[in-house]
């Protein structure tokens, strides 16, 4: 992989496909039972025990604004590190790793499948397809992840 590529997950919410950078992704996981957690966002679904290890677990549908959806045999939870935590995001499929050529990466429109532009790294064409880049320091801020890592080290 050279510089001029970027090696990316891709993952589903909704008829739209989403990518994040595989430097960020720990694990790509089935739902296992998550506990509740008061007190946090309505995103925030609670917390999992991952191989030992409390994480705390977002929507991202609720998270963006969609509506939610319960979870079926191709609802995954992808492990990324953001600001030095360990997040689940809650998707409803993740399915390839692809390399991107940083030339095919556009800027982000103000909005795209409805999403803030501010959570957005840029939107990538290939084959087709189109994949909208997610700036995870944005979709959970520095105070969020504190109050996540709270709620972790309180269950």
């Amino acid at each position: 992989m050279s510089e001029q590529e970027l090696k990316i997950v891709v993952f589903r919410l909704k008829d739209e496909e989403y990518g994040v950078n595989v430097l960020n992704v720990l694990s790509i996981e089935r739902v296992s039972p998550i506990t509740r957690v008061p007190k946090t966002p309505s995103f925030v679904k609670g917390v999992m025990n991952l191989r030992g290890v409390v994480t705390p677990v977002i929507d991202l549908r609720s998270r963006f604004g969609m509506e939610e959806k319960d979870a079926d045999d191709d609802t995954r939870i992808i492990i990324v590190n953001t600001e030095g935590m360990d997040v689940g995001l809650i998707v409803d499929a993740a399915n390839d790793v692809l390399d991107l050529s940083l030339s095919d990466i556009e800027p982000t429109p103000e909005v795209a499948g409805g999403i803030n532009a501010r959570y957005l790294d840029g939107v990538a064409k290939m084959d087709g397809r189109l994949f909208i880049l997610l700036r995870l320091d944005k979709v959970l801020d520095k105070d969020e992840i504190m109050e996540l890592q709270g709620a972790a080290d309180e269950s």
